[in-house]
Order: C-alpha cells, then structure tokens, then sequence
C-alpha cells in the first residue's frame, strides 16, 4: 500500500513539472514571437519613412529650382529632413527613436505644407503680373492710335500696375522663447516659461514696386482677446487699429527677412493670433500659435 502510495504521488509530481514545462515552453515561443513581430513591425516603419522623406527631399528640388523668392528658405527646410532621413537609416529601430523621428517628420511636412502653399501664392501673383504688363503694352500701343480714349486707358492701366506692384508677406511665423541670462534663447510652448515671442515674416522680390521704407503694423492678440506690445493705434477708415509693433523696412525690389522680438510675462494659456498690417491698415497676412 506504501509503495501504491509513493508510486502515485510520484506520478502526479512528474505530471505537475510536465505542465509547468509545457507552459514555460509556450511563454518562452509566444516571447519570441512577439518580440519578432515587434521587429518587423519598427522594420517596415523605418523603411516607409525613409521612402517619404527622400520623397520630400525631392519635392523640395523641384521647387528650389522654380522658385528663387523662396529658395533660401526651401533649402533650410530640406537641410533638416535630409538631417533626419540620415539620423533614420543610422538608427536601430528601435520604438522610442522611431516614435521621435515621426514627430519630427510631421512638423517638417506641416512646414513644407505651408511653403508649398505659399509658393502656389507667389506663382500665382507672378502669373498675374505677367499677364498685367502684357496687358499695359498693349493699352500703350493702341493708346498712340486712339487718342479719345487714352485718358481711361491710363487710368485702367494705373490701376493695373498698382494692384501688381503690392508686396506680399509670406512665411509669417511666431515662436515662444525663454531667454537665458546668457542671452541664448530657449524654444517652448509652454506659456509659464516663455518671456520673448519672436516674429518674423519674408516681404517678397517684386521689380516693379516702388523702393524705399516700408511699415508693417503687427497686431499680437492673446487667448483672452488682449493685444500685446505697445498698444498703439492709427486709423483705419472710419475705425482705429491698435497694433502691438511696428516693423519698418528697407525695400529695394529684393526678398527682405524681417524679425522682430516682443518682450513679455505671465503669457496667457491658449491660440493667440497674429495679423499684419500694411501702411493703409489692409491686412496682409495672418497666422495663429499655441501656448500650453
């Protein structure tokens, strides 16, 4: 009876290490198996990102090459996705880098959205502007052989060639620092930390404007519709404008950048918006950020 005893005792110990086994085994290959698909999932990802910023890096030729208003800029964008195509084919793959480098792709490509647009904006007024001086050489030419109606020609074409001659504000953008005693300054979007917005726009190249200084009125307006800066006004109709800075500049038929700062503190939480204004209070151009 003592030896059916131990015989089944035994026999129940080898059948519970049996299972354990069998279940360490299974653990182990599901570990494995998750781990491989892992793998091949940070694979693929890295591959398909690769393939969309060389892509992009391309795209980013073709427009250099059409466009010379815009041509520095283009190329410091493409400079930082050809930096981050090489930080991904150096990379390991492994999920943290990956999830960084997705980040970072998607600003760019919102940046490049931006000068894509902005870029159409500028054929576009090329295209017109092209079409409005075939149009005065022509209103010249007739103009010799009909002189009854050379005064009304004159006025269309001078309404014309001062509707081309508008500079255009592009590429507007603001950015929240926190200046260093050492004078560096520190991006964020963290409105606690921030004590500098830095603004900045590009007026474009046009031949036919009329050089000289030119003033822009910008107008910073916080989540809690308060207007920024010094608070000034002119006026614009039968209205004022209150605008936060002027930024006057130097206009020679060339491609000007302009940056401006605004010193502040206890920024607000929230989109603020950023319109600029020409000489005439006619607003041209306008963006928006967010302080968190």
């Amino acid at each position: 009876m003592e030896n059916k005893s131990n015989n089944s005792g035994l026999k129940a110990a080898v059948v519970v290490l049996a299972l354990l086994f069998l279940g360490s085994v299974g653990y182990i290959f599901k570990l494995n198996s998750d781990n491989k698909e892992t793998v091949t999932t940070l694979t693929t990802e890295k591959n398909t990102l690769s393939e969309e910023l060389k892509a992009k890096i391309a795209e980013y030729d073709t427009m250099i090459a059409d466009n010379t208003a815009l041509k520095d800029e283009l190329q410091a964008e493409q400079a930082k996705m050809v930096a981050l195509l090489e930080q991904v084919e150096k990379s390991k793959g492994d999920a943290a880098a990956m999830a960084k480098y997705k980040n970072e792709y998607f600003r760019l490509k919102r940046e490049m959205d931006n000068l894509v647009a902005e870029n159409k904006i500028l054929k576009e007024q090329n295209v017109a502007l092209t079409s409005s001086l075939d149009s005065t050489n022509v209103v010249l030419s007739d103009a010799k052989k009909f002189n009854d109606t050379l005064l009304t020609q004159n006025e269309s074409l001078t309404k014309t060639v001062e509707k081309g001659s508008k500079l255009a504000v592009l590429n507007l953008k603001v950015l929240a620092v926190k200046q260093r005693s050492s004078g560096k300054q520190i991006e964020t979007d963290k409105a606690s930390r921030a004590d500098v917005l830095k603004v900045s726009f590009l007026i474009a190249e046009n031949q036919i404007a009329k050089t000289g200084a030119r003033e822009y009125y910008v107008q910073i307006i916080d989540s809690k519709n308060n207007i920024l800066g010094e608070k000034k006004t002119i006026p614009a109709g039968d209205k004022t404008l209150t605008y936060s800075f002027i930024s006057t500049v130097k206009y020679e038929n060339k491609t000007v950048q302009v940056n401006e700062e605004v010193p502040g503190k206890d920024f607000a939480k929230g989109t603020y918006f950023v319109n600029v204004f020409d000489k005439n209070a006619e607003l041209v151009s306008k963006t928006s950020f967010e302080l968190k």
